[in-house]
């Protein structure tokens, strides 16, 4: 290999600046985490605009125009998606099952004893496919359907009556009097066991029952507080009276519910590292790991270069004459010869006499006194191996500079 191209070489060894090295690995990293937080957190990131009957659809039969409605009138309305968070929680629960057959159990068992306003419901849709979020009502749903919401242990019966612009009933004296609803074109009222009126219709047929007087609340209709109603003031007016009438504990917000609209937080391993408590393992695991990829950067410094092949001159004699022996395993041999420049060197600088010659200069050398010379080079001629060879080259190079001081 030649000076010019160990020259040019030079340039090609770092392609990359180490800054930009470091941005894409940064760039990556981040990409990384980001991945790994949306994979986590997606399933709770839903908007819920998908047109279906809960409290986060814009569709016909939604109820985010309420929830909308009741921010904007200061009742601090909450999305519940996990129902852990109404263990401690006294205000009213809005909840709006889609179908009749979805379970309630969890829900009545972590909010028993606290108000719970629970929506029947009443029409079919089909999703629109020219308009994402967008529905299609195409009839409603059978009676059986939402007479399931609570059997068995609270069996009701429903019906359907034309009542369209009749004004319905308020029966507690002590409900709030904006709470004055308009019937909807197609009436659905309930019947049953242990149902207290609230709301009826002129006949006294309930359209919002109280369960064994508890604090349960069931509407039979969802027209009445779903985002149709609430283009009307007058139903909106009626809405917020029925949370706030159902929400007297002094409560300082309504909760609405999605949970069983498939909205919740879904539960998996990957959220546990991101969520309290395990949130502090995985910053101090991700800071040990920064920590030790900014050790193994910067602590052996600049990249050290591999050797030349092939050394220069005088050098690359003495390498490649000593790979010839090496490789013909004759190491050894070189002990007489070692020996010899020795004596030779020895002789020139000890002044030994030019007509001796052979054994008369070992014996002139034996005679400057400590260990013979003599015998420093039969050991060096008798090594059989690397290890005896360095052994007594050494102890010859040892003499010569002990003589030389």
């Amino acid at each position: 290999m030649s000076d010019v191209d160990a020259g040019s070489g030079r340039r090609g060894d770092n392609p990359f600046h180490p800054a930009v090295i470091g941005l894409i690995a940064v760039v990556g990293i981040l990409a990384f985490v980001g991945m790994l937080v949306l994979g986590a957190y997606a399933p709770d990131l839903r908007s819920g605009r998908n047109g279906g009957s809960h409290a986060l659809s814009n569709g016909a039969t939604g109820f985010s125009a309420l929830v909308r409605l009741a921010e904007a009138t200061g009742r601090r309305p909450e999305i519940v998606r996990d129902l852990s968070r109404l263990d401690d929680e006294e205000a009213l629960v809005v909840a709006t099952p889609e179908r009749g057959a979805d379970d309630l159990s969890d829900l009545l068992r972590r909010h028993e004893g606290k108000p719970i306003l629970l929506v029947m419901p009443k029409w079919q849709t089909v999703g629109d496919p020219g308009h994402a979020g967008w529905i299609k009502t195409i009839g409603l749903r059978p009676p059986s359907d939402p007479e399931r919401l609570l059997a068995p242990q609270h069996p009701l019966t429903v019906e359907r009556h034309r009542e369209a612009g009749k004004p319905l009933r308020t029966v507690p004296a002590e409900a709030p009097a904006e709470m004055r609803f308009t019937a909807p074109g197609a009436l659905q009222t309930m019947s049953g066991k242990g149902l207290t009126p609230i709301v009826t219709d002129a006949d006294g047929r309930i359209v919002i029952g109280q369960i064994d007087h508890g604090r349960t609340y069931v509407l039979a209709d969802p027209d009445l507080i779903d985002n149709r109603a609430m283009a009307d003031l007058h139903q909106a007016g009626a809405a917020l009276a029925l949370l706030d009438y159902l929400n007297a504990t002094d409560a300082r917000t309504i909760l609405f519910d999605v949970t069983m609209n498939g909205l919740g937080r879904s539960k998996s391993p990957l959220k546990l590292a991101f969520d309290p408590p395990f949130l502090a393992t995985t910053l101090a695991l991700a800071a040990a790991i920064l920590l030790a990829g900014l050790h193994g950067l910067f602590r052996f410094g600049a990249p050290r270069r591999p050797p030349r092949a092939l050394a220069f001159g005088k050098a690359a004699l003495v390498d490649n004459a000593a790979a010839l022996v090496r490789k013909a395993r004759r190491q050894a041999a070189l002990g007489t010869r070692y020996a010899e420049l020795v004596r030779q060197r020895a002789a020139t600088a000890f002044g030994v006499p030019a007509r001796l010659q052979g054994a008369a200069v070992d014996a002139y050398l034996d005679g400057l006194g400590g260990r013979p010379f003599s015998e420093l080079a039969a050991a060096a001629a008798d090594a059989r191996d690397r290890d005896h060879l360095l052994g007594a080259a050494q102890a010859l190079h040892d003499w010569q500079e002990e003589k030389l001081r």
